[in-house]
């Protein structure tokens, strides 16, 4: 009701989970995927090696699929167990052999130069689009076996060119876009793709160059307009997947480096407030942000996750900012309350920053983090100034001073965060950033012993307490993370020369 947004229930993130876990679903996809191969193969042309050879066309292509996946169930297991994944993948190879049995189509149709039908297809198609949005691995895999299941519909005379084609330009494309977190490097890629195809026609005669010595204009104007189509395609080709990025990444709920480079824009509507009604939190979660990238870069994690989550992850106190200590002058509205009282204050930013990221749409991953950056922890200071109240009332209740009812209940239960601990490396990361920067303000005058001594303690605290018990972080990643936060802290507090 305070969001305006009804909160995703258990249950239908269970239903979800099952449908994206299901084995049967995944096997079906596999096999929706054979049929349209066979159906692509059955349709090639007459002159490729599968026209006129049923039996051996069966059994070659059963054994490449096979092959395929194979290999992907070995060398993707963490993928292959996600359906959108595997939808994503073998619907984005399928698409890409229709697109290419449709150019020659096309081509053939309308009696265009035989060449054609290797210059207007799209070889870089699916692979730039499986490397940008499931990883740079998987893009070369998709490189590979589009570019051996393409070899069953294109000219026997044209075979060898067009795999060696597919494989170079698949792979320019996939490479150039590594870490892509700029829109105008997909047009790069295209750009490269297309100098590559052009290149590799002139390499196989797939655009004649002999004939321009007779100085024919008609040769000359084949030769402009095939060569401008292998190197236009490929740049049509990224404009393309440019254009398709955001459609499949909210269908299949992945979000790329681009789309978190977007998402860090500070001008957000709630880091706006943050910085207006919230400045103390809003420098905390500046602090916070730097620190978790930078240990996120140390043990490759994702960086930018931990950017933008940690940008976001206190949106909770904007409900009741004067009631953190970062956001408080010289009145201090604890003063009035009991310690279970402050501490159901501070408890319910968690949940509160939540509501308030589904209202607004963030990025699930984020609204995880915000989640889960305190784990089930304890609010320490409020719940031993509980224990020290009620210590002073048992003695006044020893000296007769005050009446045995009126000793209060100090349950440890309402002190601690609902959790759930953090449950990815990047929502551990932003968790420790978290607790350092705030522990980092007491330090007086700092120095390297002194921060890397308040690291190590914060840490091994958290370790000790189970808060990292399923966010996968290692010990070896453990060590580095604290090292980064040291070196980090060390270059924001290093003392200043007095003028």
């Amino acid at each position: 009701m305070s969001s305006g947004r009804k909160r995703r229930t258990t249950a239908d993130d269970a239903v979800s989970q099952r449908l994206d876990r299901s084995a049967p679903l995944r096997f079906a996809i596999y096999g929706g995927f054979g049929v349209l191969l066979a159906m692509l193969v059955a349709s090639a042309p007459q002159g490729s090696w599968t026209y006129g050879h049923p039996a051996q066309a069966v059994l070659v292509v059963s054994l490449s699929l096979v092959m395929a996946l194979v290999a992907f169930e070995i060398s993707f297991a963490k993928e292959a167990r996600r359906n959108g994944h595997v939808l994503l993948l073998f619907g984005g190879l399928a698409l890409h052999l229709a697109l290419a049995r449709a150019a020659s189509l096309v081509v053939a149709e309308n009696q265009y130069d035989d060449a054609l039908k290797l210059l207007v297809i799209p070889f870089a198609f699916a692979p730039i689009i499986h490397g940008v949005l499931l990883g740079t691995p998987i893009g070369v895999f998709s490189t590979i076996f589009v570019s051996i299941f393409g070899c069953f519909l294109v000219p026997e005379d044209r075979l060898l060119s067009y795999l060696v084609v597919s494989l170079l330009c698949g792979l320019t494309g996939v490479y150039v876009t590594r870490n892509l977190r700029k829109r105008g490097r997909l047009l790069r890629a295209g750009l490269y793709v297309g100098a590559v195809a052009l290149i590799m026609a002139l390499a196989f005669d797939a655009i004649e160059v002999n004939p321009l010595l007779e100085e024919g204009e008609r040769d000359w104007q084949i030769f402009a307009i095939n060569s401008a189509v292998a190197f236009g395609c490929g740049f049509i080709t990224a404009m393309v997947i440019s254009a398709l990025l955001p459609l499949l990444e909210g269908l299949f709920s992945i979000t790329t480096d681009i789309s978190w480079l977007e998402l860090s824009d500070l001008n957000h509507k709630l880091l706006r407030r943050m910085q207006i009604e919230a400045p103390g939190t809003f420098h905390h979660s500046m602090v916070v942000a730097s620190l978790a990238e930078a240990a996120a870069e140390r043990i490759g994690a994702h960086a930018m996750v931990c950017r933008v989550s940690a940008y976001f992850h206190d949106i909770g106190k904007l409900n009741k900012p004067e009631y953190f200590i970062e956001n408080q002058g010289e009145v201090n509205p604890h003063d009035g309350l009991t310690p279970t009282m402050s501490a159901l204050i501070i408890v319910a930013h968690v949940k509160d920053g939540v509501d308030m990221a589904l209202k607004h749409k963030l990025n699930p991953r984020v609204i995880n983090v915000i989640r889960e950056h305190h784990g089930d922890s304890l609010v320490y200071y409020f719940y031993r100034k509980a224990q020290e109240q009620l210590k002073e009332t048992r003695e006044k209740v020893d000296a007769g001073l005050e009446n045995p009812e009126d000793l209060p209940e100090v349950d440890e239960k309402n002190f601690r965060y609902p959790g759930p601990r953090p449950r990815s490396r990047e929502s551990g990361i932003v968790s420790l950033a978290d607790a350092v920067e705030s522990a980092s303000r007491t330090l007086k005058k700092p120095t390297p012993a002194k921060i890397a001594a308040l690291v190590d303690e914060i840490v091994f605290n958290r370790v000790r307490d189970g808060q990292l018990d399923y966010c996968g972080l290692s010990m070896s990643e453990l060590r580095k993370v604290r090292k980064s936060f040291s070196t980090t802290l060390r270059s924001m507090l290093h003392s200043r020369i007095e003028y």
